[in-house]
Formats: C-alpha cells, structure tokens, sequence
C-alpha cells in the first residue's frame, strides 16, 4: 500500500477486520459492522477501501462454504440417520416381543465417514475464519495489505 499510511488507519483497518467477530453477539454482525465501517470510510484512504473489501468478501465467501457445507450435510445426515437410530414401526406397535439384535446397533455403513469428513470440513471452515481474521487485523496493524485465502471477490 501506500507509505502515508496513518496510524488512525491502521487502527481503523484493524476494528473492521475484528469487527468480523460481532456475529458471535448478533446475527450477520459479521457483514453489518464491517459494511458500515467501510463505507463511511472508503473514500478517506485507498487502505481502508481495500481492507474493508477483503474483510466483506472473506466473510461472504466463508458464508457461501458454510452453506454448501450444510446443503450436503442435512440431506446426508437425513439419509443416514436411518442406520444410527432406526425408524420404529408404528404398524407393529402393540407387539410385544423384544429382540435386540447386536449386529444392528453396531451397523453404520457409510454414514460415519461422511459425516466425520463433513464434521472435520466445518470445523477447519471456522479454524480458518478465526484465525485468518486474527492475523488480518494484525497485518492491517502494521500496515500491510493482507489478502484473505480462499477469497471469492464479490466486491472488486
């Protein structure tokens, strides 16, 4: 970036990168916040457009992941929710002959790595979202242009 880089910029670039971390105590805080700390000050510095861009298209792109994440993970889950709790028959719900079976409550065929895999996925999704922005706020710190990973550029 520039070298006339201010220290009241840095700082300000700073709060919209931590500012990402509101949407632990208000719903889309991650959006509202940065959104509003950008506009009122995109036109100050060529350092705050640019931090308040990578702010809101990292959080939106992590938004995109985290929705794609769970439109294959409900249906998933739905479909092997069959093998790990097993739908009781409600035709046969005045018979009394209690069998257990062993085999069957073992039995989880091809759910359990998928959902693991799905699981592992969600949880380095949100690994990467705090740590990413934790090292964006001190990059801005200092001055530095940091560009988030794996950033869809919705806002150019």
């Amino acid at each position: 970036m520039e070298s006339s880089i201010t220290k009241n910029q840095k700082t300000l670039a700073t709060i919209t990168h931590l500012s990402a971390f509101s949407k632990y105590f208000f719903p889309f805080g991650n959006f509202i916040i940065p959104l509003i700390l950008w506009l009122s000050n995109k036109n100050e510095s060529p350092y705050m457009d640019f931090n308040g861009k990578q702010v809101l298209n990292f959080q939106i792109s992590i938004l995109l992941y985290s929705l794609t994440l769970g439109v294959i993970a409900i249906p998933l889950f739905m479909i092997f929710a069959h093998d790990f709790i097993g739908f009781a028959n409600i035709l046969d719900h005045n018979t009394h002959n209690v069998e257990f079976d062993f085999d069957d409550l073992f039995r989880f065929d091809f759910s359990m790595p998928f959902l693991g895999l799905l699981a592992v996925l969600g949880a380095g999704l949100w690994a990467l979202d705090v740590v990413c922005t934790i090292v964006a706020a001190i990059k801005s710190g200092e001055g530095v242009a940091y560009k988030y990973p794996l950033t869809i550029n919705f806002i150019k």
